[in-house]
C-alpha cells in the first residue's frame, strides 16, 4: 500500500499549528510519510501583530523533521483559505492521484493517518465514494463506519478521479440542486443550512471552498465515508480568528484506538443521517447562522461590513 501525502494549510495561528504538528507526528505512519505544508502569505495592510504571528507559524513548522519528509510552500501572497485550499490539493493530488486534507487546528488520534490510508486504499476503485472523513459531530450510538451523501472538510481525503469532479462556481451547483428540487436533501432534511451557506458565497458573504466540496459531491449522488468515533477534533473554533467568536458545539473526544474496516455496503446509511440530522434540529441551526458559519463570515469580512451585513439581515 503506497501512503497518500498529507497536505496541511497553515496561515496566522502558531500555537494551533503547533499543537496540530505535534499530534500529526505521533500518528504512527507519520515515519514513513510525506507533509507538505502550505503557509499562506501575508495580506495588504496586514498590522504588526499578524505579521508577527504569521512568522511564529513559519517558524514553528520548519522547527521539526514532523514526518518522514517536509515540504513547504511559503506563499509570497496572500491566497486566502478557499484558494489555498483549492489549488493546494489540486496541484499535489495531480502528483500522487489521492491525498489527505488538514488544516492548521486539527488534532488527530495517532491512528488517523492509518484509517486515513486503509480507506483509500480499500475504497480506491470504488466511484461511488467521493471522500473519506476522519471527523465525526459528538453523536452517540452510531455505526462503527458508514455512508453519508456529500463530501466533509475537517481531516478529509480524496482521489484525483473525486476531486477532479470539484466545481469551483457556487451559481453552476445551486442551479442544478434548484432544478432538481433537492434543498430539503441538501440541507440534512432540514437541519442544517447548506443552501444558505452556498448562497452567501455566490453572493461573497463567504469564500467557502468546502460547501462547493460538499455540494460538487452531493449533485454527483457519490458519498462520503465517516468513522462512528472520531479521529479529529477541532480547536479552532475558540474565537482564535481575526475577530471574536467561538463555539464548542462541535467539539469531540478523540478515538483513541484503530479502526477496524469491515466489508460494508455502499450506500446512504439512514440510521445515521437520522441521528445526524436530530443532532443539528437539537442545535436550530436553520434560519440562523450555524456557529462555525458566524465565525467563518467574521474571518471574511471587515467589522463594518459585518455590521450592514448583520443589520440587512434582521
Amino acid at each position: 500500500m503506497t501512503l497518500a501525502p498529507i497536505i496541511l494549510f497553515a496561515y496566522n495561528r502558531p500555537s494551533h499549528t503547533l499543537r496540530t504538528l505535534e499530534a500529526l507526528a505521533l500518528n504512527e505512519l507519520a515515519k514513513e510519510s510525506v507533509l507538505y505544508i502550505f503557509a499562506d502569505g501575508i495580506k495588504e495592510n496586514a498590522d504588526s501583530n499578524t505579521i508577527q504571528k504569521i512568522n511564529e507559524t513559519r517558524d514553528i513548522i520548519k522547527s521539526k523533521q514532523w514526518c518522514k519528509e517536509v515540504i513547504i510552500i511559503e506563499r509570497k501572497q496572500n491566497f486566502g483559505l478557499a484558494k489555498s485550499v483549492i489549488e493546494g490539493v489540486t496541484e499535489i493530488i495531480n502528483k500522487y492521484q489521492k491525498a489527505i486534507v488538514l488544516e492548521d487546528d486539527l488534532i488527530t488520534s495517532p491512528y488517523f493517518l492509518k484509517f486515513m490510508n486503509e480507506t483509500l486504499h480499500k475504497y480506491e476503485k470504488e466511484e461511488a465514494v467521493a471522500c473519506i472523513s476522519a471527523y465525526i459531530y459528538p453523536i452517540n450510538d452510531l455505526p462503527e463506519l458508514f455512508f453519508i451523501k456529500g463530501a466533509d472538510c475537517w481531516g478529509w481525503a480524496t482521489w484525483k478521479r473525486a476531486w477532479d469532479l470539484f466545481e469551483p462556481d457556487g451559481s453552476k451547483l445551486l442551479n442544478i440542486i434548484e432544478s432538481k428540487k433537492l434543498i430539503t436533501e441538501f440541507d440534512l432534511n432540514k437541519s442544517y443550512p447548506y443552501t444558505k451557506m452556498l448562497r452567501e458565497q455566490i453572493s461573497g458573504l463567504n469564500h467557502s471552498w468546502a460547501i462547493r466540496w460538499y455540494a460538487s459531491a452531493f449533485i454527483k449522488n457519490k458519498l462520503c465515508l465517516y468513522p462512528g468515533k472520531s479521529l479529529v477534533n477541532n480547536i479552532g473554533t475558540d474565537g482564535s480568528g481575526t475577530h471574536d467568536g467561538s463555539t464548542n458545539v462541535y467539539d469531540t473526544e478523540i478515538f483513541q484506538y484503530p479502526i477496524i474496516l469491515k466489508d460494508l455496503k455502499i450506500e446512504l446509511n439512514k440510521k445515521a443521517l437520522t441521528k445526524m440530522t436530530n443532532y443539528f434540529k437539537a442545535l436550530d441551526l436553520m434560519g440562523k447562522e450555524p456557529p462555525i458559519i458566524t465565525q467563518l463570515i467574521k474571518k471574511i469580512m471587515p467589522a463594518f461590513l459585518l455590521s450592514v451585513y448583520r443589520k440587512l439581515k434582521h
